[in-house]
């Protein structure tokens, strides 16, 4: 049992679990779209490029979510904002699922990503509530579930995709949703209201906490770097797959998701890990990672079990980055969490939109020669901006 440092009442790792499934089933709703790109795009006659802007704008959608909607969190109960944002992810979904045209797709996905942001709630929540000893392992738990998320979403949707159509995955998405209302309602506690600060306050915050705390700004920098190079791969996976050598479909593609396990198993360790070593060697070892990941990726396209290897690194490598960066953002105030909870994720989201939109672009011209290099820009960008703030400032080393 996990004991909270700023309350009475215990954390159970029973608690934590549910939560860490919570967090999988909403952040998955992000993600379904990923081995579908090719076929939805099909349906409406739209070319790879214009595909990618469906993953591109449900990241947006995260992003804005992030920024408008989670510093909420400190304002007003969470649990009933949780349980308000899976009724607005509902309907996001349905009319996913039922878009007569392009335009009204990219729209539906844009409030898809807009109203998935329950994980981001619920992870500061549970992290406070945690004893300060052991918080990078409920940290690492809860982003477990969230690797697990993705797994479930990529190889669920591509083989529901391939035998049902894609947008039976969008419909059967809303009954997920509804188990996961079902958890937080039995589950997660009501919270009290963090800040007294008005709503437009509440946001012109933001920017103070991002201006007077180091911390927070080197987490924004290094996470969406590095989140901008995870999602080159992920969302121009399919459409590269389904060229030659491998013309693969959606159900194939699905598969790889698979490749996740590598990130899901490796969260609650690297979560160890930087309860003993600290945030800073993990975010050089993640990095580091990610840049020998994409160097794999270059040489090895034409080499399925090469590429293989190449994405459980670009997973692991993403993976030990976020824990790293969310275990000391969170610690910073108690106050203040969802809001700096708020600010690295949205650069978080920002950087895998930006990510996703030049990938589509170079791999559309270049292949997987345009991947590897995108990718390899982001990821390198990220180990020198983290080396370069460590030595500037001892406390980020």
């Amino acid at each position: 049992m996990v004991t909270s440092s700023s309350s009475s009442a215990p954390l159970s790792a029973t608690t934590v679990f549910l939560m860490a499934l919570a967090c999988a089933f909403a952040v998955s709703t992000l993600y379904y779209n990923q081995p579908l790109l090719a076929s939805m795009g099909a349906t409406f006659g739209r070319s790879d490029a214009q595909a990618g802007q469906i993953a591109m704008l449900t990241q947006l959608g995260y992003a804005s979510g992030l920024f408008l909607l989670v510093p909420l969190g400190d304002r007003v109960d969470r649990k009933r904002l949780i349980i308000a944002l899976l009724a607005c992810n509902m309907v996001s979904l349905l009319a996913v699922g039922v878009a007569p045209n392009f335009n009204l797709l990219k729209l539906a996905s844009f409030a898809v990503g807009a109203s998935a942001v329950s994980a981001q709630i619920i992870i500061p929540t549970m992290s406070g509530l945690a004893d300060p000893t052991l918080r990078g392992r409920v940290v690492g738990t809860l982003l477990s579930g969230l690797s697990a998320g993705l797994l479930f979403a990529r190889t669920l949707s591509g083989f529901v995709g391939a035998s049902e159509g894609w947008r039976m995955m969008f419909l059967l998405a809303v009954a997920i949703d509804v188990l996961v209302m079902v958890v937080i309602i039995l589950r997660f506690p009501s919270t009290a209201q963090a800040t007294s600060l008005p709503y437009t306050a509440l946001l012109s915050s933001l920017w103070a906490l991002f201006k007077d705390e180091p911390t927070v700004r080197a987490a924004c920098a290094t996470g969406f770097l590095m989140f901008a190079a995870f999602s080159a791969l992920w969302s121009t996976l399919a459409m590269l797959m389904a060229r030659p050598p491998y013309e693969f479909g959606p159900d194939t593609v699905g598969a790889f998701g698979f490749v996740g396990i590598a990130g899901l198993l490796a969260s609650p360790a690297i979560g160890r890990v930087v309860d003993r070593v600290g945030s800073g060697k993990m975010l050089f070892a993640g990095a580091l990672l990610l840049v020998a990941a994409f160097a794999l990726v270059g040489v090895g396209a034409s080499h399925l079990w090469l590429l293989i290897v190449a994405m459980a690194m670009i997973d692991i490598g993403n993976r030990a980055g976020l824990v790293a960066n969310q275990s000391r953002i969170t610690a910073l105030s108690a106050t203040a969490r969802s809001r700096l909870n708020t600010l690295f994720m949205t650069s978080y989201f920002l950087g895998g939109a930006t990510g996703t939109a030049v990938a589509a672009t170079t791999s559309a011209s270049l292949g997987w020669h345009g991947l590897a290099l995108t990718g390899a820009l982001f990821a390198v960008t990220a180990l020198c901006a983290h080396l370069l703030i460590s030595t500037s400032t001892p406390s980020h080393r």
